[in-house]
Parts: structure tokens; C-alpha cells; sequence
């Protein structure tokens, strides 16, 4: 392939890979803490509209997929009431972009109280965005508690 065909097609390659927009991680990330600001809520409907309609949820507390508006609304009642007072706080996250798909993974802590006492819940969580109309909507979240260390 000559020299000028080669350039050309890099220049039609590039122009047609999906590319990250700037702030789309930044955004990405805004969407995670409004999860984690609407999860304290204990009212399933605001969280439920980050989810999108076919959106999916291996929750922490339940050995279901969760795959309908209903049964992701049926998951979050149960957890608001199995976690009084229930708070979430995220550590490391790490984002990926991918054209209007993106990836954050990390590790979060449930905490509430139970019977008086403060309890933690660690966790392990993926969630997979897609970006439709403007915004970033859950299509995927899988939650797990943290494994113990190895001994």
C-alpha cells in the first residue's frame, strides 16, 4: 500500500472509532454519585431512573438477576428495609470510556444500623453505562460483597 492510501485510511479509521468526548469520565463519575446520593433515599423511584428500561442488577444482598423496572424496584425496597439508615461510600473507581458506553469499577461500603449498632457492608461493584439522550443510564450493575483476605 502506498504512502498516501495509508494515510487515508488512518484518517477514515480514526474518524469513525468511537472516541471519549472530554468530561465523559468526569460525567461518568457524576453518575455514580448520584447513585450513591439517591441510594441513601429510601424510595426506589429516583434511583431507579439511572437505571436504563433494560437494565440490568446483580445486587450485593440477592443471588437474583434483577432484569426488569419491577424486579430492580422489588431489589431495592428489600435492601432499603435489610439496611436501616442505609449510606454508601465509594473508594477507588476506575473509568473506561468507549464511544456512549462506559465502565466503572471499583469498591464501595454499605453502612447502617442494625439493632443499634453501625454496621459495614464492603463491597466489589462494575457498573456499565450507556449514554442515551444526553445521559449516562445504568445498563449492567453487579455488586458483590468483599471477599475476606486470604489467610
Amino acid at each position: 500500500m502506498n504512502r498516501l492510501a495509508t494515510v487515508v485510511l488512518s484518517i477514515v479509521l480514526l474518524s469513525i472509532a468511537p472516541q471519549a468526548l472530554p468530561g465523559d469520565k468526569e460525567d461518568v463519575a457524576a453518575a455514580t454519585m448520584k447513585w450513591a446520593e439517591l441510594f441513601v433515599l429510601d424510595d426506589p423511584g429516583p434511583i431507579l431512573a439511572l437505571y436504563a428500561k433494560d437494565g440490568v442488577l446483580w445486587g450485593t444482598l440477592s443471588p437474583t438477576r434483577r432484569d426488569t423496572p419491577e424486579a430492580l424496584k422489588e431489589y431495592f425496597v428489600a435492601a432499603f428495609r435489610a439496611l436501616p439508615g442505609h449510606k454508601v461510600s465509594f473508594g477507588d473507581q476506575y473509568i473506561r470510556v468507549y464511544g456512549d458506553t462506559a465502565v466503572n469499577t471499583g469498591y464501595y461500603t454499605f453502612s447502617f444500623t442494625k439493632d443499634g449498632e453501625a454496621k459495614s457492608l464492603p463491597a466489589r461493584y462494575s457498573f456499565t453505562y450507556v449514554k442515551q439522550g444526553g445521559q449516562w443510564l445504568i445498563v449492567d450493575h453487579h455488586s458483590s460483597g468483599m471477599p475476606a483476605p486470604p489467610k
